[in-house]
């Protein structure tokens, strides 16, 4: 009978000992392809082979947050196993006894007066404590800030100092304020970083963007125990691997993410970096118990006369430069009462020519606001701040800004004016109008999906509206589908 040898060599890897047989089964265990690597330079001149192989066969490593799958990899193999303890790192399986579901409902009780934790927040936090790494998936509204504010002030309170890692600069601006509004003083615990700002501090948190980190040396990761990577869904690329790579001494990694994008090759990676996935509620539950927004969804189909396009490129120039689309959006914008969030994808061919219609058409002091990568952290925050206090503002704004983490309690309708298939983004983009507020109970998001269907042959941003209702059907989100005839 084969046996495995498991030791931890940093808090990122584990090494395997094994024999050779037992190596390529491990490599083709933990190795999936990639969806479209065959359209990939590297893979055309023959550099790389289409997949991600989590298990290296040099170096006999793999990611400490898989150990649960190695285990289930020799228990249905017949495979003997153990570990081997590193005089540095410990073992590669430690529990904390010491933390009880009770205690930490006790201790999250005392973080705020204002705030009484949910059940469900209470299990999530008990989870990635007792474990010491976690992926914890949280939809938008369950409370998400809370949690980690909670891991946070409890390894504070174990005088270990935290790397908080957002995706942008108005969520470490959110955080923040999150975290003061939550009575603690920021001001003396917590430290933010991203352009212009000093990244050298003596407090225990710093709350950073990856890219104001991710290309500084493994000696500024050094003094840090604990990782914390919001958003975690975007840890697959390269820069954020990198960040985790770096932390080679950071023994406590948890993960806050409100949804995946549903590939196994995604999730296992993930969970590599922070460890096994934990989901905490799901979006339909929240709406049920009352914690969010209840969410009509009208979808409507803009027909035009039958088209060919040789590219997805082509198709999408054609419809963000459509007139009769582009008046369509903003008459449909104007005419909406309450707050409204429309998103565009592309800055200078759509969204400043969404900006100006809706802004020539508005009457009034009604409020307009633009923003896009270029508006300072400062401003978008200002807006966010000012539209919590409107009631039919129209904030026109790129998914990359206003899609993830975003705010604002007082949100009636969102647009997607530009069309996607990604899960991830259309999941959080709805997150953005979810939270309930002040005399806000219901929801609506208005899904624009175009056809110039030729006989059977559909064009690609109409498949890629076949995908999210795929998404809204798994997510027992109400929907509705109007077709509406645009003339050439």
């Amino acid at each position: 009978m084969s046996h495995l040898t498991i030791e931890k060599v940093n808090e990122v890897y584990l090494k395997i000992t094994t024999e050779p047989h037992v190596e390529h089964e491990l490599k083709d265990r933990f190795s999936f392809a990639i969806e479209g690597a065959k359209f990939m330079p590297q893979y055309r001149n023959k550099y790389w082979d289409g997949y991600v192989h989590l298990f290296n066969l040099k170096t006999k490593r793999i990611y400490c947050g898989l150990l649960d799958k190695v285990i289930a990899f020799c228990e249905n193999s017949g495979y003997r196993y153990n570990f081997v303890e590193n005089k540095f790192y410990g073992l590669p399986f430690e529990i904390n006894e010491f933390v009880s579901k009770e205690g930490v409902k006790d201790f999250m009780k005392s973080l705020s007066p204002d705030i009484k934790p949910r059940d469900y927040q209470v299990d999530g936090v008990y989870d990635a404590l007792r474990y010491n790494r976690k992926l914890l998936i949280s939809p938008t509204g369950s409370g998400k800030s809370f949690m980690i504010y909670a891991v946070v002030r409890y390894h504070v309170a174990k005088g270990r100092k935290i790397l908080l890692v957002v995706p942008t600069t108005s969520l470490v601006e959110q955080m923040y304020k999150d975290f003061a509004q939550y009575s603690w003083d920021v001001e003396n615990h917590c430290h933010r970083i991203y352009a212009g700002r000093e990244r050298v501090n003596t407090n225990e948190v710093t709350i950073t963007t990856w890219q104001s980190v991710y290309q500084l040396d493994k000696k500024f990761f050094e003094e840090y125990n604990v990782v914390i990577g919001d958003e975690a869904h975007l840890f697959k690329s390269r820069s954020l691997i990198s960040i985790m790579d770096k932390l080679a001494d950071a023994k406590y990694r948890y993960g806050f993410t409100g949804t995946l994008d549903g590939s196994q090759t995604h999730k296992w990676v993930l969970e590599g970096l922070f460890g096994p996935s934990y989901k905490v509620t799901q979006t339909k539950k929240l709406q049920d118990e009352g914690y969010l927004a209840s969410l009509d969804i009208q979808c409507l189909v803009l027909k035009y006369k039958p088209k060919k396009f040789n590219t997805y490129e082509d198709e999408i120039q054609y419809l963000i430069g459509h007139e009769k689309r582009n008046n369509f959006i903003s008459n449909l914008t104007v005419g909406m009462k309450g707050n409204t969030l429309v998103l565009f994808a592309r800055v200078e061919k759509h969204g400043a020519i969404l900006y100006d219609l809706i802004n020539n058409k508005v009457k009034g002091d009604r409020k307009v606001f633009f923003i896009h990568g270029g508006v300072d952290t400062e401003d978008r925050e200002q807006v966010r701040e000012i539209t919590e206090r409107e009631e039919d503002a129209i904030i026109v704004a790129s998914y990359g800004t206003f899609s993830t983490g975003i705010n604002i309690k007082k949100l009636h309708n969102v647009i997607f004016a530009s069309p996607s298939k990604s899960r991830i983004r259309n999941l959080q983009s709805i997150g953005r109008v979810l939270r309930k507020g002040k005399n806000k109970t219901k929801a609506k998001l208005y899904d624009i999906a175009d056809d110039l269907t030729i006989g059977s042959r559909k064009n690609y941003t109409l498949n890629h509206f076949i995908e999210r209702i795929k998404t809204y059907v798994s997510e027992q989100f109400n929907y509705d589908i109007t077709a509406v005839n645009i003339k050439d």
